[in-house]
């Protein structure tokens, strides 16, 4: 599978949680224009591991993150699932 099909599969997923927000995104990475980015950035990376999602500098209430493989896609899934519910 490549990459961008896999990114737009994983962006189409995570469209599905109430209060994420895909936004335009290169590479292989996805911003989602969230509320609380910090608070939110800060709880994933806990539960999961440090840096899978980051706060980017002068851009408000988004987060990013990195297109993984699909089994860690889900994962990550899983995890904002939980977390914004």
């Amino acid at each position: 599978m490549s990459l961008g099909h896999e990114k737009d599969r994983f962006a189409s997923r995570l469209a599905s949680i109430p209060g994420i927000q895909p936004m335009p995104s290169i590479g292989d990475w996805i911003l989602l224009q969230v509320e609380a980015p910090a608070e939110l950035a800060r709880r994933v990376n806990r539960r999961m591991e440090p840096g899978v999602m980051s706060v980017p500098r002068n851009l408000q209430g988004a987060v990013r993150i990195h297109v993984g493989d699909p089994k860690a896609n889900e994962r990550l899934l899983q995890t904002l699932r939980d977390l914004v519910a």
